[in-house]
């Protein structure tokens, strides 16, 4: 199979050094035995990228000299699209002018194109509604996009439609309101009764130990960020009774903007997310204590109740300050509505 064959269908190129390779640098040997097909630029991104395996072993070192009958193997990874295509998908529009567009953002939907979801995103919809107004300065995988949802979060997102109206909403998320006019606002079910109405949780999020979600660490840890979530109790579910699980809706607002920051904050002051599938595991069980129907649909309930409810910034052009709220969705409202009746 030729380098390019594997490349297009996502597979292993395993080759075997000969006499000739012994001393020679291993992304020399590889352009010289792979092109055209691959470049040595080409080759040695994958060696640093991990994909290439000397002898068993992986190597990330394009210096590293060959022997002798050495096997070599590249794993290709899947090729990427250059760029994201239009997509009809319906969006639901709160507002849309020449700079920039709302929206409501159904759960379930990608932001933007990714590993194992180069299609059916945000973007793409983005990209077949707005056409060629869709501002890039964001990047040809992110364009527009100056903050995101999780895939399984809804609820309300701004997109810069020109490089003006990025420029100004991408400082006004990086400051987070601090100095602006910025403001947020995530409704969120969680487990169990808060002992307080109001709190703040002031905790340095970082990578967990399996590198894909996020976890509260040291503060002194290389990969530690700053994280800030202030939270607002507004009904408390079942604090009258003994006998059924407990729940809370709470408002969240953020001072920072870490990649799950709202999930993994209320897991670590013992409230997470009903539903979450990452931070919420150890109280799948809850479910067993709720009265039908409720128990039924938390069971089947396929994503964390978290929503963001509220988005208010100022306008890149007008400079009016604009404000979109968007009601619970109908699984989240059930939800809570269910909890009501506890």
């Amino acid at each position: 199979m030729s380098a390019s064959d594997s490349e297009e269908a996502g597979t292993l190129i395993v080759l075997t050094a000969d006499a000739d390779a012994a001393g020679q640098r291993l992304d020399q040997w590889l352009a010289a035995r792979l092109g055209p097909d691959l470049s040595r630029s080409r080759v040695q991104a994958l060696i640093k990228q991990g994909a290439v395996h000397v002898a068993g072993k992986l190597v990330d070192e394009t210096k590293r000299k060959l022997a002798a009958g050495d096997e070599i193997s590249i794993d290709m990874p899947e090729p990427e699209p250059a760029e994201p295509v239009g997509e009809d998908i319906a969006l639901d529009i709160l507002f849309e002018d020449e700079e920039l567009i709302v929206i409501n953002k159904p759960a379930g939907l990608v932001v933007h194109p990714g590993a194992g979801n180069w299609t059916g995103t945000l973007v793409n919809a983005l990209i077949h509604h707005c056409g060629d107004s869709l501002s890039g300065i964001g990047g040809v995988k992110r364009p527009g996009i100056v903050h995101r949802l999780d895939k399984e979060t809804s609820g309300v997102m701004v997109v810069a439609k020109t490089d003006r109206a990025h420029k100004s909403l991408s400082e006004a998320f990086a400051d987070h309101g601090l100095t602006g006019d910025l403001e947020r606002a995530y409704s969120a079910l969680v487990w169990g009764i808060l002992p307080r109405m109001t709190g703040t949780i002031d905790a340095h999020l970082g990578r967990h130990a399996d590198r894909v979600r996020r976890a509260v660490v040291p503060e002194h840890r290389d990969d530690a960020r700053h994280a800030v979530t202030h939270y607002t109790v507004q009904e408390r579910f079942g604090e009258d009774q003994a006998e059924f699980t407990t729940a809370s809706l709470v408002e969240c607002r953020l001072e920072t903007g870490r990649t799950h920051q709202i999930r993994v904050h209320m897991a670590h002051i013992g409230h997470p997310v009903v539903g979450d599938p990452d931070y919420g595991q150890a109280f799948r069980t809850k479910s067993n204590r709720l009265p039908e129907p409720l128990k039924s649909a938390v069971q089947a309930f396929p994503r964390q109740a978290l929503h963001a409810r509220l988005l208010a910034f100022r306008h890149p052009a007008t400079h009016l300050l604009m404000r979109f709220e968007a009601p619970l969705p109908r699984d989240m409202g059930e939800l809570v509505e269910g909890f009501r009746n506890l």
